[in-house]
């Protein structure tokens, strides 16, 4: 993981010192030494993360970060607030001001490694995110790919934690940002956690005869809960715990005694992780529906059915199966159109996707082919069921009228059907199509409202 450590404090000595260490672990450094000389950077700059003090002549740490995180531009940076401060009312007035976490001087190697790169992480969600709506925005779907992201602040949190009162200590810390399920058996937990939709698991490493470390590889291993945050509590000095959790994809850790406010802090870091991942997997999947369906009827678009066709055919020529194409037009569209206007014309197409929809067998490919053409794919359908299929929704069609719903209207509507099904001379899933046109294009001069099969 690489990436640019912006290193904020006034003292040389411990500039040089987290600066040696960052570049050891091959990240890139840049370093200020007050908060103006900061925020400066940071607004000419591309910043990944920061490592702030606290005290410092000028402006203090505090109100830098308040300042970078009411800055649009410079929101989304992970600040570390970093401090020989270790009071309680500190840690609270840095989470006021937008700190994500915290780090005491002298500052531990493996802490600062830790806390970095799991931030990093958690930038990295938030970047592709920010991408993602940049380009949503500008190709106008922002609206479409908008995910309500009111009450993310905060979630569901197991705790496997074998002592009552240590249980009792967490569930009153993490009260005001999550519903904590605590429970001491590790084996039900892991039970618990595929089960359930959890945004954090916190593992207490106080638990009786079994090792806390098969409980989080075993976490990862399942596929419910692969991505699924876990946050683990060790003893003091219990620095071998501590790195080969991180070795086995624990996210974060925490030092006993526990302090609560820090607890807090990480807590949210990382289920703020889990909802920008959450958010994100939904992103990819809406972008992916929208590339391959028809926005005004629901049904595939001409993009799907040109890749899904190929698929269905080779399947069909490599199992010696039947295979058959409908291509469906509405009669007289234009006339809809040029008559009752264009909003009326889309009720027709929404409807008649909708009567396609419910008559199509579950099997079937059902697309919208373009303009008022329509087009699906029967897997394991010969050519006498086609057939029975085109009739069938011909008359769905003809049967009842379509209402337009701007004027309340009630149009007759009726389409033409051209069936082809794959036969030894048709080799390519262009060559189904074609026939399949050429019999609509037959329908169309007979007169319309009818089915007609490729000879």
């Amino acid at each position: 993981m690489t990436a640019r450590i912006l290193v904020v404090d006034d003292i040389p000595a411990n500039v040089k010192l987290l600066e040696a260490r960052l570049i050891a672990e091959y990240f890139d450094v840049m370093t200020a030494a007050d908060g103006y000389q900061a925020l400066a950077i940071c607004d000419r700059n591309q910043v990944d993360l920061i490592l702030l003090d606290i005290m410092m002549p000028g402006m203090d740490g505090f109100e830098v970060c308040e300042r970078l995180k009411s800055n649009p531009k410079t929101s989304h940076i992970p600040v570390v607030m970093v401090t020989a401060l270790d009071q309680p009312a500190d840690r609270v007035r840095g989470l006021k001001a937008g700190a994500d976490d915290f780090l005491t001087k002298p500052v531990n190697d493996l802490q600062l490694i830790a806390r970095v790169k799991s931030l990093l992480r958690l930038k990295t969600l938030s970047d592709e995110l920010r991408i993602r709506a940049q380009t949503a925005q500008t190709m106008g779907i922002d609206e479409l790919l908008r995910v309500d992201t009111r009450g993310e602040e905060g979630g569901q949190v197991m705790l496997v934690d074998g002592r009552a009162n240590s249980q009792e200590r967490i569930i009153k810390t993490l009260k005001p940002i999550a519903d904590v399920f605590a429970i001491s058996d590790a084996q039900a937990a892991l039970f618990e956690a595929s089960e359930n939709a959890f945004d954090l698991v916190i593992v207490n490493a106080n638990l009786d005869n079994y090792d806390p470390l098969r409980l989080c590889s075993q976490l990862r291993s399942l596929e419910r809960t692969r991505f699924l945050p876990i946050l683990i509590i060790t003893e003091q000095g219990d620095d071998e715990m501590v790195v080969r959790a991180l070795e086995l994809g624990v996210n974060d850790y925490i030092i006993r005694p526990v302090d609560p406010n820090e607890l807090v802090a990480r807590s949210l870091t990382q289920m703020r992780r889990k909802h920008y991942n959450d958010r994100l997997r939904t992103s990819v999947q809406q972008t992916i529906e929208l590339a391959v369906t028809d926005p005004l009827t629901g049904l595939s678009n001409r993009r799907y059915l040109d890749n899904h066709i190929n698929t269905l055919f080779s399947r069909s020529m490599a199992r010696g199966r039947p295979l058959s194409v409908l291509i469906a037009d509405i009669d007289r569209f234009k006339q809809i159109n040029d008559t009752y206007g264009h909003d009326a014309g889309d009720d027709i197409l929404r409807e008649f996707a909708n009567r396609v929809r419910s008559t199509v067998r579950g099997a079937d490919l059902a697309c919208r082919f373009g303009g008022e053409e329509f087009v699906v794919v029967m897997p394991d359908t010969s050519p006498d069921v086609a057939a029975t299929v085109a009739e069938r929704l011909r008359a769905v069609i003809e049967t009842a009228p379509f209402l337009v719903k701007s004027s309340g209207q009630e149009l007759n509507v009726t389409a033409s059907f051209g069936i082809s099904s794959r036969t030894q001379s048709i080799v390519t899933p262009g060559h189904l199509m074609k026939q399949a046109d050429l019999a609509l294009y037959e329908a169309k001069n007979a007169g319309r409202n009818r089915v007609v099969a490729a000879a």
